[in-house]
């Protein structure tokens, strides 16, 4: 029992915050005078907070080491994103030479105008590459919140160059169709089947990659490579007509090689929106905030939630959310409400990278939504 003077006023002043501050143990006046009392009862409520503190400080490291997820690189993430990518750079490497030297050699301007759109790929993996790897480093002293930015940023790169490819097709089969040429040669036809076959297998493995690692960057490179297969899909119509129409019709590639590009121009300009809306800190979808709200709301003490804000970066999200809880409680309460609201988002949500929580104090009169 923790005994304070009532020799003076100061002495029940400090009773009074002492009580309010609800410390363990019962609290009375002594009901004697003591010379210097209230230097006497300011010494113990002095240690008394120091103690409290000293341990309520000890008690919220202890649950931010247990409960808190620290930021880590995921390394299986990481891997599993560069796989893909390798993968997709391989054969980049591989389709470029080969649809390279068969447009030159069978006479086919799509096929080469094709090839140009693979050598972008090249490029574009790599960017990606880079993207992810600076997007899975820890945060420092001058990135606070990470380096996630690094993926939407390489997502709009290629989304970028896609539509700067389309720009270079369209611009070099209008060449190819005013100035003379020879119709290309049949066996361009089983170049076009393989390229297509196996550009659009990596496009699939690609997206269902992007989709498990939830990387914007590699989804837009997926569709790089769904590109490329309407590319090779274009040509192979337009060879095709070439061949079957004969003299007169050897331009057909090139009309063809012209409308795969608006198809690629507009692939381009709808991946290169999300990845501007992600830069710019864009709310996420109204369910993700929706959880986050009802998720708060059960925690003991929360009486409702005032603002919630979301914005995600790279394949986290961070939450700023203000809580309301009752006005005459304590602020170690209110405290501990604030990091049981933390624990619980992040433990629910994965993809919670970090929780802001600001307390408001619940007004008189106001309608708490149940």
């Amino acid at each position: 029992m923790t005994s304070f003077s009532s020799g003076d006023a100061n002495s029940k002043t400090l009773l009074k915050i002492a009580k309010s501050l609800r410390f363990p143990g019962d609290f009375r006046l002594s009901g004697t005078v003591v010379k210097n009392g209230a230097v006497f009862a300011e010494q113990n409520f002095c240690r008394v907070f120091r103690d409290r503190n000293r341990r309520n400080k000890n008690s919220d490291v202890s649950s931010s080491k247990n409960s808190g997820k620290p930021f880590r690189v995921s390394s299986a993430r990481l891997q599993r994103s560069l796989r893909a990518t390798f993968l997709g750079l391989a054969v980049n490497v591989l389709l470029t030479a080969a649809k390279f030297t068969a447009g030159v050699i069978g006479h086919s301007q799509a096929l080469i105008a094709d090839a140009v759109e693979s050598l972008a790929d090249i490029f574009s993996s790599i960017i990606v590459w880079r993207g992810l790897v600076v997007a899975e480093t820890p945060p420092d002293e001058k990135h606070p919140y990470g380096h996630g930015k690094a993926e939407p940023i390489a997502a709009a790169i290629v989304s970028i160059m896609l539509m700067l490819a389309a720009g270079f097709i369209a611009f070099h089969s209008l060449q190819g169709i005013v100035e003379p040429r020879n119709a290309p040669s049949p066996w361009t036809l089983v170049v076009l089947v393989g390229v297509i076959a196996l550009k659009e297998t990596l496009f699939r493995f690609v997206l269902d990659e992007s989709a498990h690692v939830e990387s914007s960057a590699l989804e837009t490179d997926a569709w790089h490579h769904r590109a490329d297969a309407i590319t090779s899909g274009a040509a192979f119509v337009g060879v095709t007509i070439a061949l079957i129409g004969g003299k007169g019709y050897e331009a057909a590639d090139n009309w063809a090689a012209i409308a795969a590009a608006f198809v690629i121009a507009f692939n381009g300009l709808r991946l290169l929106r999300p990845a501007l809306s992600e830069l710019m800190d864009a709310a996420p979808d109204a369910e993700l905030i929706a959880r986050i709200r009802t998720l708060s709301k059960k925690i003991p003490g929360v009486d409702d939630i005032d603002k919630c804000f979301v914005r995600k970066m790279g394949y986290q999200f961070f939450v700023d959310i203000h809580v309301v809880v009752d006005p005459l409680m304590t602020v170690e309460r209110s405290h501990r409400i604030g990091h049981q609201v933390k624990d619980q988002l992040r433990a629910e949500i994965p993809a919670v990278r970090d929780v802001l929580v600001h307390i408001e104090p619940l007004k008189i009169g106001r309608i708490i939504e149940p």
